[in-house]
């Protein structure tokens, strides 16, 4: 770590009436992301006594617990003093368990914000297509709605603004873009991300055996498909619209 880098400095703050939140930074910073995914990984591997649910966020991790096993102030001592350690000894993202290859069509009616981005990055469409289906990615975290993941970081061109007006609404299955990072939709939502793509990834389905396939830290590629092809992957049963799963070892 250069030396002019700041050290992180994790807090434990209160949340709610069982929580408690790790937070390492108020910025998506890609130390900080690490450092919260190798914190739950800690706190999975070796959950305190009384803690029934762990979730890392971007560069965070929630606990929630029972106050009848363990009191928060224990509680956020523990986490606090395992952050700490993860902080002193900064590292990269540990490696994936599994990646994930999902189809997606590109620009024209799937992605009507490709234009913009790619004059913003200096590119040619093609050419930031190329860019993000070669990009090595991760599931930094799952939120805002059921399974919806967070996906980066991508280029550093790519760390371009929100909108300042919203997207009125995108569909189920758009790939929308800013800060460097990716956002696929679990349902039609409105978005102050600009949309580039559309799979026919279902990243939350209820009535599936595994309602949501995808995990924090999980690897993720693009591979671009014709837009003709978009409409006979999102109607496999599956909901899977193509995606393919590898173990890694």
């Amino acid at each position: 770590m250069p030396d002019d880098m700041p050290i992180l400095v994790p807090e434990a703050l209160p949340a709610g009436l069982d929580g408690v939140v790790i937070r390492f930074s108020l910025n998506p910073e890609p130390r900080a992301m690490a450092a919260a995914q190798l914190l739950a990984a800690d706190l999975a591997g070796d959950a305190p006594q009384g803690v029934t649910e762990i979730a890392p966020g971007l560069v965070s991790v929630l606990m929630r617990f029972d106050a009848a096993i363990i009191a928060r102030a224990a509680l956020m001592r523990d986490a606090l003093t395992r952050a700490q350690a993860v902080a002193a000894h900064p590292r990269a993202l540990p490696a994936p368990a599994r990646r994930w290859t999902i189809p997606a069509a590109f620009g024209g009616e799937h992605g009507p914000q490709l234009g913009q981005i790619a004059r913003a990055i200096d590119l040619s469409e093609q050419a930031a297509v190329d860019q993000l289906c070669q990009a090595d990615l991760r599931v930094l975290a799952i939120g805002y709605a059921p399974g919806q993941p967070y996906i980066g970081l991508l280029p550093e061109p790519w760390n371009l603004p929100r909108m300042s007006e919203l997207n009125p609404m995108v569909p189920a299955g758009a790939v929308v873009s800013a800060v460097r990072q990716l956002v696929m939709f679990t349902a039609a939502s409105a978005t102050g991300w600009r949309q580039i793509a559309r799979t026919g990834f279902r990243a939350f389905d209820p009535d599936r055996q595994d309602p949501m396939p995808l995990r924090a830290g999980d690897a993720i590629r693009y591979a671009a498909v014709a837009a003709d092809q978009l409409d006979g992957l999102m109607a496999r049963d599956d909901g899977l619209g193509g995606a393919r799963l590898e173990v890694l070892g």
